[in-house]
C-alpha cells in the first residue's frame, strides 16, 4: 500500500500519526510540506480523495488565515489554492493519503481508517 504523510514535525498530532504508522511497519513517504510544499494539483487531489471541500483542509489557526480573509465563503478553490501555495502553513495537518483515500487525521487514530 502506498502511504504519503503531509507532515509538520512541530505538530504533536502529526508526530503521533508518523509514530503510529512506523509502529505498524508501514513504509511511507513523508512530505514535510513547509519545506517542500505540495503543488496546487496535489492539494486539489487530496481534497478529492478525501471527499471534502478544499476549504476543509485549511488551517484556520494559522496567522495568514485571518490576514487573507480566508473565512470569506465567496472565495473559490482557485483563491484558496493561491493562498496555500503562497503560505503552506495554511494546509492543515497531518494529512495521510493511501490507496484507500485521504484524510486529515485529527485525532491521530483516524489514520487507521485508511489502512
Amino acid at each position: 500500500m502506498s502511504v504519503t504523510l503531509f507532515h509538520n514535525p512541530a505538530c504533536g498530532t502529526s508526530r503521533g500519526v508518523l509514530a503510529l504508522l512506523e509502529e505498524r511497519g508501514i513504509e511511507l513517504r513523508v512530505v514535510e510540506y513547509l519545506k517542500t510544499p505540495p503543488s496546487r494539483d496535489e492539494v486539489r487531489d487530496v481534497a478529492v480523495k478525501a471527499g471534502v471541500p478544499l476549504r476543509s483542509l485549511l488551517r484556520e489557526k494559522a496567522a495568514p488565515y485571518e490576514e487573507l480573509n480566508l473565512a470569506d465563503q465567496s472565495l473559490d478553490d482557485e483563491a484558496l489554492l493561491d493562498a496555500i501555495a503562497a503560505h503552506p502553513i495554511l494546509l492543515n495537518r497531518p494529512i495521510v493519503v493511501t490507496t484507500r483515500g485521504a484524510a486529515l487525521c485529527r485525532p491521530k487514530e483516524k489514520v487507521l481508517d485508511l489502512l
